[in-house]
């Protein structure tokens, strides 16, 4: 008999020797304000075309990952071949009539000499010949200038990174100056627009808490803009590995605009029974058990914390098993 009311003792002596006791005080928790945050490359910069014409080739499509120099469209302009053809005709000519000069300056340097023609008519003929020269000079540096237009028909990508946008097709006609492509690159970040009253709560370098793909993951309030746009405040968060398979996507963010004063209990202090929240307060009668409403859940050095709306009130100390 002793044996047995010992170890009923013992058996109801345990939960109160393993519980621990939490006195609780106001803690300062930070007020977070639910937001929608836009996913955007860093740097978008238009694939331009540098001559007119027709698009003859286009080698890439929307998501198609590129790298800065690479060839992504060719534009061909007719007209250049016709003016190349031109020149050729232009310096053919000129070379026939260098030959020409050529001889002429020959034989007037023999007749010099047996008096013929005299030494002004020789200098006369020698500068036919430099001028002749000269032209050519002149109609090759023009055939390259529009040789180099032809070759500037290729399209290149202006920076490594994914092309979002291809606003033209093979066979349409493109100015000059025209994209041909838009490129997404430099990494990817989020553009949040907070309303203007929040705007004195705002601190560069904040945690920003993101929900993408049911899973939070943190941000830091990296920029913050001077000029409010349509009644917002524009701000940039920079992310780790964050999802950009779609730009512009619009992402659930949470931004602390502010504190307020909270009781925080520990979850393992929490106990559920016929869908109601208990937490046991420790009296001077003893243990009893108040039905309370958790709040959020808070996370203190890696433990997380349930903050209590109603049911206690702070100098209670709260058994914890």
């Amino acid at each position: 008999m002793r044996i047995a009311v010992l170890a009923a003792a013992l058996a109801a002596a345990a939960p109160a020797l393993a519980a621990e006791t939490l006195v609780l005080a106001p803690e300062t928790v930070p007020e977070w304000k639910a937001v929608y945050g836009r996913v955007e490359a860093r740097d978008l910069v238009p694939a331009r075309a540098r001559i007119g014409g027709t698009v003859v080739e286009l080698l890439v499509s929307e998501g198609d990952t590129v790298e800065a120099g690479q060839r992504i469209a060719v534009v061909r302009d007719d007209k250049i071949a016709f003016q190349i053809a031109a020149f050729d005709a232009q310096l053919r000519a000129l070379q026939a009539q260098l030959e020409k000069a050529e001889a002429e300056l020959s034989r007037g340097a023999s007749l010099v000499e047996r008096g013929v023609i005299t030494a002004q008519r020789l200098e006369q003929l020698r500068t036919d010949v430099e001028v002749t020269q000269n032209q050519i000079a002149a109609t090759e540096a023009q055939r390259s200038v529009v040789v180099q237009q032809g070759e500037e028909g290729a399209v290149l990508a202006p920076a490594s990174g994914r092309v979002l946008t291809v606003p033209v097709t093979r066979g349409a006609v493109i100015m000059a100056g025209e994209p041909a492509a838009t490129i997404g690159g430099g990494g990817f970040f989020l553009r949040l627009a907070i309303p203007e009253r929040h705007a004195g709560d705002l601190k560069e370098g904040a945690q920003i808490r993101i929900a993408a793909a049911g899973a939070q993951t943190q941000g830091r309030l990296a920029r913050i803009y001077p000029q409010i746009e349509n009644g917002r405040v524009v701000a940039d968060v920079e992310v780790d590995r964050l999802d950009h398979a779609f730009v512009d996507a619009r992402v659930p963010v949470e931004v602390p605009v502010g504190s307020r004063e909270a009781l925080l209990v520990p979850r393992a202090a929490i106990s559920i029974r016929s869908g109601l929240d208990f937490v046991r307060v420790a009296t001077d009668a003893g243990e009893v058990e108040r039905a309370v409403v958790p709040g959020e859940t808070v996370l203190r050095d890696g433990a997380a914390f349930v903050e209590i709306l109603t049911g206690l009130v702070a100098g209670e100390t709260v058994v914890v098993p």
